[in-house]
């Protein structure tokens, strides 16, 4: 009897073993949509034997909604914007990043590193820089376009996608204004408010996931979306137009970010590497171009990248953009403005 029940307690020691090695080699990423090709997931599944298991968000306010909504542990890799950075860092949301784990990290370019939101990349490493760049169908528009100004003609009524994005849409109407895309003051915020509802007839849609579809179906001739939509637009219709509005542009630099209570973060290590290598960012970039950040991806990358302005943004580009910032409880009133225009 007493070995039966020896028997019984070591097959029940090794069941749990094996639940416990089981429920360890999984990975769980939340992630901007249409981000990192499905086969480079599947690839590190095969290389590593980790379970990645993948949901996205269309903004980074449904990036933090869904992760204040998610118990602890939910997620273990998010892949926050600058100001929502800053945002999370302060709400004690994220991990501090240990690159000595990182046997790729000295791949990642200077120039994106130590930015306002982490001095020193103390949680976070940069991932994909995108802008917001305004393109059109030459085919379909005569007219020059330039600025965000040039939007409002009534000849493009029912013609324009934009981004689903509040901060990068009301700081579209605050450049077009000749104010600072991060205003707080409440006249100003008006006068974007009401830019944005005398724009409103022209706009058919407000689209994230895939503004681009919109104009490779010519749906709309004109879209204010990021680069790498606007380049993979330009892919499959050479008639369309990519132009860096002169008021400026919005920079993004997306981030590989650890929350908080992370259950698996051995994995998200092994997965950061894996991305942060030359030859993986580049399936990346040529499948999403956004602007690289990767030394040795930069070696890689095709002509066609390269010369594409719209995915190998201009450095000047950059160096003129604006980020957006954390603006605190001002968030609000930008709230309040989305809402009435939406």
């Amino acid at each position: 009897m007493k070995k039966i029940l020896v028997l019984c307690a070591i097959v029940i020691l090794c069941l749990s073993g094996c639940t416990k090695s089981s429920s360890e080699n999984v990975l769980n990423i939340l992630n901007w949509s249409s981000y990192i090709p499905d086969e480079v997931i599947r690839n590190f599944e095969k290389e590593t034997g980790i379970k990645v298991n993948y949901s996205t968000y269309s903004s980074n306010e449904e990036l933090l909604a869904k992760v204040s909504a998610s118990k602890e542990g939910t997620y273990d890799l998010i892949f926050p914007s600058d100001y929502m950075v800053d945002i999370m860092i302060n709400r004690g949301l994220l991990e501090k990043m240990d690159t000595s784990k990182l046997k790729n990290v000295g791949n990642l370019k200077t120039q994106y590193l130590n930015n306002y939101y982490d001095v020193n990349n103390q949680y976070t490493l940069p991932f994909l820089v995108a802008t917001t760049v305004i393109a059109y169908d030459t085919d379909a528009i005569d007219e020059n376009i330039t600025s965000y100004n040039d939007l409002l003609n009534s000849k493009y009524k029912n013609n324009i996608v934009v981004l689903d994005d509040q901060r990068t849409i009301i700081g579209m109407a605050l450049l077009a204004l000749g104010y600072d895309m991060n205003e707080v003051d409440d006249e100003k915020l008006e006068e974007a408010a009401q830019w944005i509802l005398d724009l409103k007839p022209n706009i058919k849609a407000f689209d994230s996931d895939s503004p681009k579809t919109f104009l490779i179906t010519k749906e709309t001739s004109i879209a204010v979306l990021w680069n790498a939509e606007a380049a993979i637009a330009m892919e499959e219709n050479p008639a369309i137009k990519t132009v860096y509005p002169k008021e400026g542009v919005a920079i993004s630099i997306d981030n590989f970010a650890i929350l908080k209570g992370a259950k698996h973060k051995d994995n998200v290590y092994q997965f950061i590497d894996y991305i942060l290598r030359g030859d993986i960012m580049k399936e990346i970039i040529e499948s999403y171009p956004y602007k690289n950040v990767n030394s040795e991806t930069e070696k890689l990358l095709s002509d066609n990248y390269l010369n594409n302005n719209a995915a190998n943004v201009p450095d000047y580009v950059i160096e003129n953009g604006y980020f957006t910032k954390n603006i605190g409880e001002y968030v609000k009133s930008y709230d309040r403005i989305w809402a009435e225009i939406k």
